[in-house]
């Protein structure tokens, strides 16, 4: 049901989905899904591994939110207080985005995860987000946003003599989504592997 999609991700999003196409849909619902996947469960799940324990999860939702409210462009903000809660959920996310990643690039497609990692990361604005979805886009096989959904832009890439420039992935269709779900739940379970694996060394 194409115009209820538009109508579910404008509420989600606030852009304008108007004759936007299902590709485009599924593009920017795999940008936020990625995004929050990260914000919302593995985040969350390093901060409380950590030994502050549910107070540094806490500490890291209170963080994104205050992040998230004071930069948007409506209603009252503050500039000095928006940049600090910027920085701060940066440097409190710069870890956890980098640990996520890993997770995706060992439960997906390794080495596409990895060659958009690193040349992609930083041609997004925030750099946490950009190794997040570069190495997302990498590990599901799917051109997600900025660099990796525009195959002119990696023309630069091109080494001379090969047949052309390396586009990471495909362009997103609705079997995307699936996948992208397939994926978060392969990283969930690798992160509680590894959760049981530490819990049973610090048994012996």
């Amino acid at each position: 049901d194409l115009p209820h999609a538009r109508e579910v991700l404008q509420e989600w999003t606030g852009m304008d989905t108007v004759d936007m196409p299902a590709s485009e849909i599924v593009r920017h619902t795999l940008i936020r899904a990625v995004v929050a996947s990260h914000r919302h469960v593995f985040g969350v799940f390093f901060w409380f591994l950590v030994p502050f324990g549910p107070a540094g999860a806490v500490l890291y939702r209170i963080a994104e939110y205050l992040a998230r409210e004071w930069s948007r462009p409506t209603g009252e903000r503050s500039e000095p207080f928006s940049k600090v809660a910027q920085q701060l959920f940066f440097v409190i996310d710069w870890v956890p985005a980098r640990l996520t990643s890993l997770g995706f690039a060992i439960v997906g497609n390794f080495e596409d995860a990895i060659y958009a990692w690193r040349n992609h990361a930083n041609q997004w604005p925030d750099t946490n987000e950009g190794v997040l979805l570069a190495a997302g886009s990498g590990a599901l096989g799917a051109r997600l946003s900025g660099p990796l959904a525009e195959p002119s832009s990696l023309d630069e890439l091109a080494t001379p003599g090969e047949g052309g420039p390396y586009t990471v992935g495909d362009d997103c269709t609705p079997r995307t989504l699936q996948s992208a779900v397939g994926l978060v739940w392969r990283a969930v379970i690798l992160w509680m592997i590894l959760l049981l694996m530490l819990t049973i060394a610090m048994w012996f």
